[in-house]
């Protein structure tokens, strides 16, 4: 693969000093991706990773702060046995192979999603806590996996959390703002999203980041997955920076 660098990317369709802050990637397709090539669904989600990790590369190059990547949501359990099963193995595999290089590029990384799951393996819940602590205090990119996650879910455990505390004294229910909230969610510190991208052209959100979307602007390539890069993102971008955001303003 061909490393990527800001110079081989062609970013002169983009303003450089406007790049949105959060973007958030709904990596659609893989399925189809092998289903076209005659390959196992499995054969689509390996190669996403490629995609995944060049897609990343392109925005810490060009300045994105957040980029949260669909991983595995609390859907996905729905699949068959042996796609959950891969999955899994899967996703910890990528962060055994991956955070080192991600440290070194001083990454942040974080998880989005129930991982106390008693479904979830144990040993992706080291791996996951092995890599939040290995990359704490870096300060570039932040790379969020939305792993196991749902937007649904995330709301209704801090709606819970929030509760006991309101029942416990610790809170009155006049206290609960947007801003608590917000500090009650998976990744607290974690901005609303400027940008969501769904790969394979369909069009739905599909339970993914339902708080931090919304006011986000979508964008529904019909590239699959697999065959996604950080040329693709830019030109994403490109497209994102024609629109006027309003956020409900004339």
């Amino acid at each position: 693969m061909v490393e990527i660098t800001l110079a081989n990317l062609d970013t002169e369709a983009i303003d450089l000093n406007a790049i949105p802050r959060h973007v958030g990637l709904i990596l659609d397709g893989n399925g189809r991706w092998a289903s076209e090539r005659g390959l196992e669904r499995t054969q689509g989600h390996a190669a996403g990773e490629a995609a995944l990790f060049e897609t990343i590369e392109g925005a810490r190059l060009i300045g994105v702060e957040w980029i949260t990547a669909y991983t595995f949501s609390t859907e996905n359990w729905n699949r068959s046995e042996s796609e959950v099963k891969f999955l899994m193995f899967f996703n910890e595999d990528i962060l055994i192979r991956r955070r080192d290089d991600l440290h070194a590029q001083n990454v942040q990384i974080h998880f989005a999603g129930l991982l106390d799951d008693p479904r979830v393996p144990d040993q992706n819940r080291v791996s996951m806590r092995d890599a939040i602590e290995l990359t704490k205090e870096n300060t570039g990119l932040n790379v969020v996996f939305a792993f196991n996650h749902g937007g649904r879910a995330d709301l209704v455990r801090a709606m819970q959390t929030l509760a006991r505390e309101v029942a416990a004294g610790e809170l009155d229910s006049t206290d609960i703002t947007h801003e608590l909230i917000q500090s009650h969610l998976a990744v607290p510190g974690m901005p609303d999203c400027d940008l969501i991208i769904r790969t394979s052209g369909e069009q739905r959100l599909s339970n993914f980041l339902l708080w931090q979307a919304s006011y986000a602007e979508f964008l529904f390539p019909e590239t699959l997955w697999p065959d996604f890069g950080a040329q693709d993102l830019v030109d994403c971008i490109a497209e994102y920076q024609t629109k006027h955001r309003r956020f409900g303003k004339t």
